[in-house]
């Protein structure tokens, strides 16, 4: 039997998961899990149920039926085989530790995602990927060709059908335009450091001031730079006796890890925008024993 998922968004109000079972369970269908949240602040609920067809029903034949329910309560509503693979896209530029975390994950079937390209704007990583049997494109970007650049990778996720770009330490800023094209289908992965440090060498910048906290975020990107919603985040401790060099290694182990978590909660429908934050349901206790992979 075929496993299946429901997303449901819409208002708060009375009736809604008894009308979500009483559809599943008058169409042959056994729910498996679900998690749910009513958020009292917004007056927005968020629902996502797994559910198997035990009569053979397809989605094709479940969606339709499922409309006079979704219009009763002005449901956002969305089907999803859990099976299916969804076809995403990483980027990466010369900082490849998150690419090959993500390529090893993938081909031990950890991830189960369908990478469909590697785009990157340097060319360093372009055996690595071919020796994965992964379209690789090189599209250079600079201030005079942003734009050309963009229409090249936007081209590249229509013909591939992408359903989602990770930015695996791709180090270009992305348009408002794209942004919007994109929205809620672009996950980043940057570091977190309590004190904050940018601009150049932040690792250095950490450990000259003695920092003991050193983090990783992954969020949805938005044309405000790295502040759109968060999904998953991380931090690992630091001592006195660490040096700078560890600084980066635990750096890049915490940004893979927080990244593969953030991408695997998205391909399987966990994650819930909820204005400029996220809803994430956990994942059921041993549907995948290794979802907090690292």
């Amino acid at each position: 039997m075929t496993k299946f998922c429901l997303r449901v968004t819409c208002a708060s109000t009375r009736g809604i998961v008894s009308a979500i079972s009483s559809f599943l369970a008058e169409n042959g269908c056994n729910i498996t899990d679900s998690a749910q949240f009513d958020d009292s602040h917004t007056g927005r609920f968020f629902m996502r149920v797994s559910f198997r067809s035990e009569e053979g029903r397809t989605l094709e034949e479940l969606q339709p039926g499922f409309g006079p329910v979704a219009g009763r309560f002005d449901m956002d509503a969305e089907f999803f085989d859990e099976s299916a693979k969804r076809k995403v896209i990483l980027m990466v530029s010369r900082f490849g530790h998150c690419l090959n975390d993500l390529l090893y994950r993938w081909r031990i079937g950890a991830l189960p995602i369908d990478i469909v390209a590697v785009i990157s704007n340097h060319m360093d990583y372009q055996k690595t990927v071919v020796n994965h049997d992964i379209p690789f494109y090189c599209i250079r970007v600079t201030k005079d060709n942003k734009t050309e650049a963009e229409a090249a990778q936007m081209r590249i996720v229509r013909e591939t059908g992408a359903e989602l770009i990770v930015l695996a330490r791709y180090m270009q800023v992305l348009s408002d335009d794209m942004c919007r094209e994109m929205s809620g289908r672009i996950i980043n992965i940057h570091h977190s450091f309590l004190p904050s440090f940018k601009g150049a060498n932040p690792y250095k910048q950490a450990y000259e001031r003695g920092v003991k906290l050193i983090g990783a975020t992954s969020h949805y990107v938005t044309a405000d730079l790295d502040e759109g919603p968060i999904i998953e985040q991380d931090i690992v401790r630091i001592t006195h006796a660490q040096s700078s060099e560890d600084y980066v290694a635990l750096g890049r182990d915490v940004e893979a890890s927080v990244l593969a978590r953030a991408i695997h909660a998205h391909i399987h429908g966990r994650v819930f925008l909820n204005g400029d934050k996220t809803v994430v349901f956990p994942a059921s206790p041993g549907s995948y024993a290794s979802e907090r992979m690292g």
